[in-house]
């Protein structure tokens, strides 16, 4: 049955919110019970400030938190919420969790899908099937069948329903910056660059910016799922699942995908290189400032596709029981920083 993401965050944050002022009037009736039992009625505060309830507590935006909540640290907004479901949804992609059993399925190192199948109740008829090969590709356009703008709209439908796919991509999308255009709203200014456009596009724009930050905070930088890329030209970057990874993993990233990127950079270079020379005006400017950028991401990914075969040569192997801060040193040369 088709369901739309909104009804489900105003029920979830109906819920959490009924949670807060239960617990808060719990301490304040405990306070008094304390005050009476001790002869201190007067003498002792009842009520508990916002601020000291150690429960969530949900507003649309940051900017409808009352001052009585600051340093309360348990406070969420429709933004936390929104990234919240997309990290769930990574977590489906990759097969660490599953819309058809609750809890973990895919934890054990080297993990597939095949073992992801054999805790399905159901393996011929499962929800949604994680990602084959486990790399999921980050890239500014639609390159691969992979690619994760669109393994998220698959998760989407299966999870929602086809009817209410595009109002709840766009109430997605919508929420990702939520406190963000809230901000801007409040002090009349324009949104920054790069959160507009299509659901796709701003959904597209997060997996870019902000995903893997939002990840690095959430687990507090030791990350489970790592960021390959290739620099701040965003000529390739994948995602990665650390109990799904294989000593062969880097082989196939740059195999199956850096190369053909590559290939598509020099294709779509040759390609304006030849409308260039029969342009003229504002339409040659424009196609001189695309291979400017085509350029600069082809050098970055030459420099990256080298760093790469050298890692993947060597065929490392991870143990997960050393933690995540030995073993991204492994292969940080390829990964994105943690910040």
């Amino acid at each position: 049955m088709a369901t739309l993401i909104r009804d489900k965050y105003e029920a979830h944050k109906a819920e959490v919110n009924a949670r807060f002022d239960q617990l808060k009037a719990n301490e304040e009736e405990l306070n008094r019970i304390f005050a009476e039992i001790y002869n201190m009625v007067g003498e002792v505060p009842i009520e508990v400030e916002d601020k000291y309830v150690s429960v969530a507590r949900i507003f649309d935006t940051a900017e409808d938190v009352p001052e009585s909540f600051t340093g309360n640290r348990y406070v969420r907004t429709r933004q936390d919420e929104m990234r919240s479901l997309v990290s769930y949804a990574v977590g489906c992609m990759f097969g660490r969790y599953s819309l058809d059993v609750d809890g973990l399925v895919l934890a054990n190192q080297g993990d597939t899908v095949n073992e992801y199948l054999a805790k399905m109740p159901d393996p011929e008829h499962v929800t949604f099937v994680p990602d084959a090969d486990g790399i999921l590709p980050v890239m500014d356009d639609e390159y691969f069948p992979d690619d994760i703008v669109s393994k998220l709209v698959e998760f989407i439908r299966a999870a929602y329903g086809e009817d209410t796919l595009e109002e709840n991509l766009a109430y997605l999308a919508d929420g990702l910056y939520a406190d963000v255009a809230a901000r801007a709203a409040a002090e009349g200014k324009k949104l920054p660059k790069g959160i507009t456009g299509t659901p796709r596009q701003v959904i597209r724009t997060y997996f870019l910016k902000d995903f893997f930050a939002d990840h690095c905070k959430t687990y507090k930088k030791r990350p489970i799922y790592w960021l390959i890329d290739s620099g701040k030209k965003d000529a390739f970057k994948a995602l990665i699942y650390t109990h799904r990874y294989t000593p062969d993993l880097l082989a196939r990233v740059r195999t199956d995908y850096v190369h053909l990127q590559q290939e598509r950079l020099r294709s779509q270079v040759a390609r304006l290189r030849e409308e260039e020379g029969a342009a003229s005006g504002g339409q040659r400017a424009r196609i001189g400032r695309e291979l400017k950028v085509l350029d600069e991401q082809a050098r970055e990914l030459q420099g990256f596709e080298e760093r790469l075969h050298h890692l993947a040569d060597q065929m490392i192997a991870l143990d997960l029981d050393d933690g995540v801060k030995v073993n991204y040193a492994k292969l940080q040369d390829v990964l994105a920083k943690i910040r």
